[in-house]
């Protein structure tokens, strides 16, 4: 399975992304914002956490408008697969590929600490490592990480089972406690949590390893 890590100035998880993926068995390599075109072949894209361009304007706007995000948006809408965390998660609704936004955590303050996430189902590729109801932890790392949408929109997301992780003691404002939302093939997946912090026994816990794991099993296996 071969996987796209983008980097963007100013991205910092981009690594541990890739380190992540790696691990998991997926061959990986890494993109430059300014490129226009992803490599051949690509599976999956992970636009990774970060600030990009110093999170100006809003996070992830001047981000979504770099060239290699026009090849993500054409990538996604083959129906290719696409992991945004954290900043990740921000471009990808600044692209239009999710619903959504993401605004400043309701306290106001840089949350980083672990959370305690509710896996509200497991039928998409980057949940099938999990049941349905399983709590997982990662950390989270964001200011601007309290995910809100129109009540049309939450009511769509709802019906049609695009809630992918739930906070289980929300720590940033987040309508209706969302951590992670798919699109509506399911192919892309935007979380704040990051998984990649939570895969190795050094990082405290290795809950983020089934994410990728699953993901990779489900790609190799399609």
């Amino acid at each position: 399975m071969r996987a796209a890590v983008v980097v963007f100035p100013g991205s910092n998880c981009d690594r541990d992304m890739a380190v992540a993926l790696k691990a998991a068995g997926a061959d990986v390599s890494m993109v430059w914002h300014k490129d226009a075109a992803l490599p051949d072949n690509v599976d999956l894209v992970a636009v990774p956490g970060g600030f990009s361009f110093g999170d100006y304007l809003r996070c992830g706007a001047i981000a979504a408008q770099s060239p290699i995000c026009k090849a993500i948006v054409e990538h996604a809408n083959r129906g290719g697969y696409v992991l945004g965390v954290c900043n990740g998660f921000q471009v990808l609704t600044e692209t239009g590929l999710l619903p959504g936004a993401l605004m400043r955590n309701a306290n106001l303050k840089f949350i980083c600490k672990s959370v305690d996430l509710k896996v509200e189902n497991s039928n998409s590729a980057f949940t099938s490592g999990y049941a349905a109801g399983d709590v997982v932890a990662y950390p989270v790392a964001h200011h601007d990480g309290n995910y809100s949408v129109d009540a049309e929109g939450l009511k769509k997301i709802e019906a049609e089972g695009r809630v992918a992780f739930r906070y289980v003691d929300n720590p940033n404002g987040s309508v209706a406690d969302i951590a992670g939302v798919l699109s509506e093939n399911r192919r892309v997946l935007g979380m704040m949590p990051h998984p990649e912090r939570a895969v190795d026994e050094g990082h405290g816990g290795t809950d983020g390893q089934a994410l990728f794991r699953g993901l990779i099993d489900q790609l190799v296996t399609a």
